[in-house]
């Protein structure tokens, strides 16, 4: 005999905005403008899952820039973590959120991510400035060690 809970759908997937569960789920830019509006603590997380879920960067971008021009350093600190996932994800980046990204201590995860998934060419001349060096030495010194 089949077990009972093999035939039953899943549960509709709820974020719960209270504890910050099943928010890397988020899929939908209404909802986390929604949580932008409301002051959610969580929101952070929701714009992380953003860019993880969302197909369409030009839809995830804007609300990663909110991310970053937050108060709060550690919504700021989602923020980056969403601009390094849609650099990963999807290979691009705006001015905006680079213009923001600036205002950040250097060497953090977006930082490494646009420098190693979006095309060089399209990458402000700060960003070469800090990563150059540390690919110039790897190029001349460290790829040559036995």
């Amino acid at each position: 005999m089949e077990d009972e809970t093999d035939s039953r759908e899943e549960p509709p997937w709820i974020p719960d905005w209270e504890n910050g569960t099943g928010l890397l789920g988020v899929d939908d830019p209404a909802m986390v403008d929604a949580a932008f509006e409301r002051g959610e603590p969580h929101v952070g997380c929701a714009v992380i899952g953003l860019a993880l879920n969302h197909p369409d960067p030009e839809a995830i971008l804007p609300r990663v820039a909110r991310a970053l021009r937050a108060t709060d350093p550690t919504r700021r600190h989602q923020g980056t973590v969403a601009l390094a996932h849609v650099a990963r994800l999807h290979r691009t980046v705006n001015q905006e959120c680079l213009d923001l990204l600036r205002a950040r201590p250097r060497g953090n995860e977006a930082d490494d991510d646009l420098w190693t998934f979006v095309p060089r060419r399209r990458l402000p001349w700060w960003l070469w400035r800090h990563q150059l060096p540390g690919h110039l030495t790897w190029h001349l010194y460290e790829r040559w060690r036995p």
